[in-house]
């Protein structure tokens, strides 16, 4: 009877290890693909922005491993989880700023979903928040005339538009003068980039930023996501804010920050706020406020605007 219990049990205990093996291959990956910095296809791209649920789901599977007695799957478990946590925990750690005396500027991005955004909605938010630089995504021309009618453009009456179908067009308007300019590489979508005139001598170089989505093309979008900039040393001032279909994650945004810019909400310990899917339970930061490292990021805020499925971004940055 011994014998034929362990026999038994035997092939119950090979099944466990199997499922915990099983279930333990997401996160190497991940692990893998974060740690050499290699973005590779649609399906990897998608697993790295799951990189801050990875941490958790690491532990989990660490825990559940060690109560079953599979002590080498548990360390090795934890041990990834431990890895992830290194690079996610600082998302949520606000950085030391540069001491700068300059002008402040209050940056806001949002994505109108296909021109479907609650024009109002947003008109409010520049107003409450006395926002001077808004970037627009996704933006049709009938979502120019709703945001006129709703006031937007007397409140911020300079502006670069570029309207157009579905989720090609994109605009920035300002509060401060603004002369377009062309600070990025061909692109699917526009990727509208222009120079603002702040008075007394200080100019800042805007880019309103909408990379192609990596689901239709996953070559053109790292090469848009790394056409974004040169090195921040090579021009300007810059500000880059918009919908980067990236998450910090990515190599590709990895790139563009390695240029000589800081990402708002991490730097404000907000790293971890999901921007989207707004329209349903948000799960990723997709969009972005990226600050050249020689300003001071003194404010990050996220909103929920009616009609969209990204939240807006918002970044009140101290220039030098």
């Amino acid at each position: 009877m011994v014998i034929n219990d362990q026999v038994r049990a035997r092939p119950r205990n090979q099944l466990v290890t199997g499922v915990l093996l099983l279930f333990g291959v997401p996160l190497l990956a991940i692990a893998a693909l974060r740690t050499v910095g290699y973005d590779g296809g649609w399906y990897t791209l998608v697993l790295l922005a799951l990189t801050p649920y990875a941490v958790v789901y690491g532990a989990l599977l660490g825990g559940v491993s060690l109560v079953l007695r599979r002590w080498w799957i548990g360390g090795i478990a934890l041990a990834l989880a431990i890895l992830l946590a290194v690079f996610v925990a600082p998302r949520v750690m606000a950085d030391e700023q540069p001491t700068v005396a300059g002008k402040s500027l209050r940056v806001m991005s949002a994505n109108l979903y296909l021109g479907r955004a609650d024009a109002a909605a947003i008109v409010k938010l520049v107003r409450d928040n006395r926002v001077d630089v808004l970037n627009l995504l996704e933006m049709t021309s009938a979502e120019v005339s709703a945001l006129d009618k709703a006031g937007l453009f007397g409140l911020l009456p300079y502006r670069v538009l570029h309207a157009a179908p579905g989720a090609d067009g994109s605009g920035i308007v300002s509060r401060y003068p603004l002369t377009e300019e062309n600070y990025t590489g061909d692109s699917t979508a526009k990727q509208p980039s222009a120079e603002a005139d702040l008075g007394g001598g200080t100019v800042v170089e805007l880019v309103a930023v909408h990379p192609q989505s990596p689901d239709t093309g996953v070559d053109q979008w790292e090469r848009e996501t790394k056409d974004l900039s040169r090195a921040a040393g090579e021009h300007g001032l810059r500000i880059l804010a918009g919908d980067f279909n990236a998450t910090l994650d990515h190599a590709a945004l990895a790139t563009v920050l390695s240029r000589g810019y800081h990402d708002a909400a991490d730097e404000r310990g907000d790293g971890l706020q999901p921007t989207w899917p707004a329209d349903a339970t948000p799960l990723v930061t997709l969009d972005h406020v990226l600050v050249d490292k020689r300003a001071a990021v003194e404010d990050y805020r996220v909103f929920d605007v009616p009609g969209t499925d990204h939240r807006a971004v918002y970044a009140q940055v101290r220039l030098p």
